[in-house]
């Protein structure tokens, strides 16, 4: 989980960033104000897809917004100086629309910053509502910086606390891929390839998770393809590209295998072993300066000297709150790697007549290289 200290290291660096005028800011984006005070609402609960506001002064307070539902769906105690909470429902009285009513908590809130407070305010406007902002009386004539655009540059600097969370999913993440290495010959289902990925990540984790990506395998006449599984059995000759996260409080892990179903072909194999070598040569590139075209031009080289065509599409992408994210590891990225960022490499080739391939570890960059945080078998056999 976040941590206290992390979240006031955010909240500080949040500031750091804004011009000095401005003295408080309403943060509306759920990940961002799970990012600076850990509220994030369990999405496997009543209150799945709403919402909380969370308002932060420069001089340290911090004050979450949120009815009484979604306050107490919340996946660990947030970390914040005043908990704002009003009672939405209380299963005597009729409700009112639940929006307005985090409206008008919103509105004494402000309310209250601006009669105090002699410097101004700063709302992230990308995910705050002109209802919001009207109801609550708020001035947007006013806001010069892109709230949520700041606050995005700096979700890529990753705080120690959020490595440790992306770490405890890369272990779930580990545990479902060992599983599928297991369990992956002809007849099983994708669906069942899925269970087991779901059941052995989810005890890994120790508490409930989000399981998602691509289930679905590949053979000589269809290479590429991903999605969600289905009740199709596994045939002998395919290739289960076996691309997943695991998402805990928001955050997520994101690393492939390639299974083979039944003995891989030769060709199989030449086309994994020049995925991984791929992998490996963009790896030893990973450091703070490097660009996101370089990771990938180390990725491609690799797979176009083996005589295939140049790698498809991205070698890889940052990690974190979403999914993708910067930096992106593409021919004409312009993205710089930095310390702190955690990034994906994932080369991948899908060849008519053999079938397609895809691998993908996880890294922190660090001030001189990288470290690698996922360490599942990439292997196209469990032998």
């Amino acid at each position: 989980m976040l941590t206290k200290d992390g979240c006031k290291r955010r909240r500080a660096r949040l500031f750091a960033a804004l011009p000095d005028e401005v003295e408080w800011v309403v943060i509306a984006d759920p990940r961002h104000v799970n990012y600076f005070s850990a509220f994030f609402v369990n999405p496997i609960s009543f209150s799945t897809c709403e919402r909380a506001l969370l308002v932060l002064e420069r001089r340290g307070r911090a004050t979450l917004l949120a009815d009484n539902f979604t306050r107490r769906a919340a996946c660990t105690e947030p970390f914040v100086d005043h908990d704002e909470t009003g009672r939405w429902y209380d299963h005597k009285t009729s409700v009112q629309n639940r929006d307005h009513f985090l409206f008008k908590l919103l509105k004494d809130a402000t309310k209250k910053l601006t009669t105090a407070s002699k410097g101004r305010g700063l709302l992230e406007l990308e995910w705050l509502p002109v209802a919001a902002t009207q109801e609550a009386g708020l001035d947007t004539s006013l806001q010069t910086a892109k709230l949520g655009s700041v606050i995005r540059r700096l979700r890529r600097r990753k705080e120690d606390d959020e490595v440790a969370l992306l770490e405890q999913c890369m272990q779930a993440c580990e545990a479902g891929h060992a599983a599928a290495l297991e369990m992956v010959e002809p007849e099983v289902t994708e669906l069942d390839v899925y269970r087991a990925v779901q059941s052995e990540a989810v005890a890994a984790a120790g508490r409930p998770a989000i399981v998602y990506g691509d289930f679905r395998p590949v053979n000589a006449v269809v290479p590429k393809r991903g999605g969600l599984p289905t009740t199709e059995p596994l045939v002998r000759g395919d290739l289960l590209i076996l691309d997943f996260s695991v998402q805990l409080d928001g955050y997520r892990s994101d690393f492939t295998n390639t299974i083979a179903v039944g003995p891989p072909t030769e060709g199989q194999q030449q086309l994994f072993d020049t995925c991984v070598a791929a992998l490996e040569a963009a790896e030893k590139v990973l450091a703070p300066g490097t660009t996101g075209a370089g990771v990938y031009e180390a990725a491609t080289r690799v797979i176009e000297d083996a005589g295939y065509p140049a790698l498809p599409h991205h070698a890889g992408h940052g990690l974190g709150l979403g999914h993708p994210e910067p930096p992106i590891l593409v021919p004409e990225s312009e993205d710089v790697l930095v310390a702190g960022d955690v990034v994906t490499i994932e080369p991948g080739s899908y060849i008519e007549g053999v079938g397609g391939v895809r691998v993908e570890h996880n890294y922190l960059i660090t001030a001189d290289g990288y470290r690698r945080l996922s360490n599942h078998q990439l292997s196209l056999t469990r032998d």
